[in-house]
């Protein structure tokens, strides 16, 4: 099990389960709603993710299917979520207080990254999505 939490310490949750595929995002909407070069995130399967402190505090902001849930108190991003993906969150790997045995996997969406920042580790780099499968 896994224990996360905002800024302030009103939202936390859990992640009772293991988390999926992680990549660091470089779209500009990612960009955008973190204020940072690239978004951390994990999946993790939607009945696995389970808020146990602070979840009045959580607000949503929706555009094209894709739901941002961030901290209204301290506006720290929690997870994003897909109508498309019902079964699955994508957990801001920033907010864990637990360590993590693995971080993400890679880069996606690079085509699309920040001018001014530089990748240099050895994660392999998508111009957009992973390759499925």
């Amino acid at each position: 099990m896994y224990r996360g939490s905002c800024l302030c310490g009103t939202v936390q949750y859990e992640v009772r389960g293991e988390f999926g595929a992680g990549y660091f995002c470089h779209c500009k909407r990612c960009r955008k709603a973190t204020g940072t070069a690239f978004a951390s995130s994990a999946l993790v399967a939607a009945q696995e993710f389970v808020v146990v402190a602070g979840e009045r505090a959580m607000k949503s902001f929706s555009v094209n299917g894709v739901h941002r849930v961030f901290c209204a108190e301290c506006g720290s991003p929690i997870i994003s979520r897909r109508d498309a993906m019902p079964d699955f969150v994508r957990v801001r790997l920033g907010t864990l207080d637990s360590p993590l045995e693995h971080g993400p996997q890679g880069h996606i969406y690079v085509d699309s990254k920040a001018d001014w920042f530089e990748i240099h580790d050895s994660l392999p780099q998508y111009p957009a999505e992973p390759p499925r499968g």
